[in-house]
């Protein structure tokens, strides 16, 4: 995918310490260029999902800066669509049928109702729904429910897509499934996407770059560039080159424990 290099996401120094007296994040740089599939990989509590937060305008740095597009998130929310956000829950209205709930963010911009119920429809079928625009959630199984999901974060076709471990709750065959989709996504579309997961397999096979995370308070621990080909199909899962990047996020993230227990 060629895509032309400029900054999404850039966190400068930040620091984020909550009123327990937890601190999530200590000293975190890390800039984030158009385009990249970035996955955030580390243990429980290393502050992935506060990073996102970040990000996505829910809670801001107690020290350093966090700009998206050159913007604070907060500035770029009040007057964009730049940023969507999948949370591990799907988080739908049960009262709303499958196409209702993905039209809810765009009902709230207001305008055309044709051209946003057909923006709606246009993202089921993208994600594999275009036979349940009616159902309800109840209706759905979980893996359904995700694409649902995922359909209403890509409505509004933000250029920036942040995703907290939404295949966690998920089997593996249809983790599996979900990931060929959202990377086949991603290619068409063209936007950023970060990514939090504790899986390895996962974070290899999704990324073109993965951001090792410390134990908390979180630290940039490495960084890997994936350098494996896209389009990524399900037989990679089984090649040589793809073992090799494994292993190497995997000793990345116990070369940090065994550092840590000798402090």
């Amino acid at each position: 995918m060629t895509i032309e290099q400029k900054q999404a996401v850039y966190f400068q120094n930040v620091s984020k310490m909550y009123n327990t007296g937890t601190i999530a994040l200590n000293h975190f740089d890390f800039p984030v260029e158009e385009g990249e599939f970035i996955s955030f990989l580390g243990p429980s509590g290393c502050g992935k999902s506060t990073a996102l937060r970040m990000v996505a305008g829910l809670g801001s740095p107690t020290t350093g800066d966090v700009t998206v597009f050159g913007n604070t998130p907060e500035d770029l929310i009040k007057n964009t669509n730049d940023i969507a956000f999948v949370f591990q829950d799907a988080n739908l209205l049960p009262w709303r049928s499958v196409l209702d709930n993905v039209l809810l963010p765009l009902e709230l911009r207001g305008g055309n109702k044709k051209e946003k119920k057909e923006a709606a429809v246009k993202v089921l079928e993208m994600v594999g729904l275009k036979d349940h625009l009616k159902s309800y959630p109840r209706q759905l199984s979980g893996g359904m429910r995700m694409r649902v999901s995922i359909a209403r974060a890509l409505a509004a076709k933000p250029k920036l897509l942040l995703m907290d471990e939404p295949f966690a709750a998920l089997d593996e065959i249809t983790r599996q499934t979900l990931q060929m989709e959202l990377l086949d996504i991603w290619e068409k579309e063209k936007m950023t996407v970060l990514f939090v997961t504790h899986n390895v397999y996962e974070a290899v096979f999704l990324s073109s770059k993965i951001a090792v995370m410390s134990a908390r308070p979180g630290r940039l621990s490495s960084v890997i560039d994936v350098n494996l080909p896209y389009p990524r199909e399900p037989g990679m899962r089984t090649d040589p080159a793809f073992s090799k990047y494994v292993g190497i996020a995997s000793a990345s993230l116990e070369n940090h424990e065994q550092r840590k227990e000798t402090v």
